[in-house]
């Protein structure tokens, strides 16, 4: 009875410090996976000294620098260029096509973190001969991820691993084509960035993003509940052209969402889905 009583209350806790973040800074976490958000509240709450989340209640309502850490913690960071290489293959060989027949293309990639996957995108349009007549948006809801994507700079031990995962999708060239090294860093080269559009929009409180003829959201809702998932299904099939393309992370599905049967499935290991046209 007393774990259940501790749970409990500790549930309670972590629901009114996200109605805290909510009403005083307008980020709305209370949809996302309670154990996705309980071990990153953790995380803070013992690097912190802190014995409870209600002590984290208060700091966040009276310290916005408090809030701003709190912030990255609760953000998807975890990417990396051509995460996944396969996955790139299957595009370049399923999606390029179509997107070839089209003379202007419009492609977001929704929870873009640090930028490593919309450049990705932006290379293979590059060798796809297709970047001048593409426009690339890239959103996340945190502004200070949203800078580091912009910068585009990216520590050198981890663009080794860039590296192998490019060269494992096919990449025409070398990775270093498109970076400047300086010490112990890359830079990404200024004209890959030209075409591509960073905002914030946060899919949890914001609408459609519309015309879109791909959409990348991969590994981010994963750590949504059902609910939130179907509302973003909703704003992703709303912001699609009729047969527009939506990639997913290989955990995520649209199986069982509101939208399912208004998409075909294009590749189920690549989790590609294609927007079905009326009629």
């Amino acid at each position: 009875m007393f774990e259940e009583n501790k749970t409990a209350n500790e549930y309670l806790e972590i629901q009114l410090l996200l109605e805290a973040i909510y009403r005083k800074y307008g980020y709305d976490f209370r949809e996302y996976s309670v154990a996705h958000t309980r071990r990153r509240l953790e995380y803070r709450r013992a690097r912190e000294g802190m014995t409870n989340y209600s002590s984290m209640q208060h700091k966040v309502i009276h310290e916005p620098a408090f809030f701003e850490q709190l912030l990255l913690d609760l953000s998807i960071n975890v990417t990396e260029m051509f995460r996944d290489p396969w996955f790139y293959q299957k595009v370049r060989e399923l999606v390029f096509p179509h997107l070839q027949t089209y003379p202007f293309v419009k492609v977001w990639h929704a929870g873009c973190s640090a930028g490593q996957e919309v450049y990705s995108m932006a290379i293979m349009l590059e060798e796809a001969l297709m970047r001048e007549r593409t426009q690339l948006y890239a959103t996340d809801f945190n502004e200070a991820i949203l800078e580091k994507a912009k910068n585009g700079i990216y520590p050198m031990d981890v663009v080794r691993q860039y590296t192998t995962n490019y060269q494992a999708a096919n990449g025409a060239t070398s990775l270093s084509d498109y970076y400047t090294a300086d010490y112990d860093s890359v830079i990404i080269k200024s004209q890959l960035k030209e075409k591509i559009l960073f905002s914030p929009h946060n899919l949890a409180t914001d609408g459609v993003f519309g015309e879109m003829h791909l959409i990348f959201c991969r590994n981010v809702l994963i750590y949504f509940n059902r609910e939130l998932q179907n509302r973003v299904f909703n704003l992703f099939y709303e912001s699609l052209v009729p047969g527009g393309f939506l990639c997913l992370g290989s955990k995520e599905s649209l199986r069982f969402s509101d939208v399912a049967s208004k998409f075909e499935l294009v590749s189920e290991r690549e989790k590609i889905y294609r927007k079905k046209r009326e009629g």
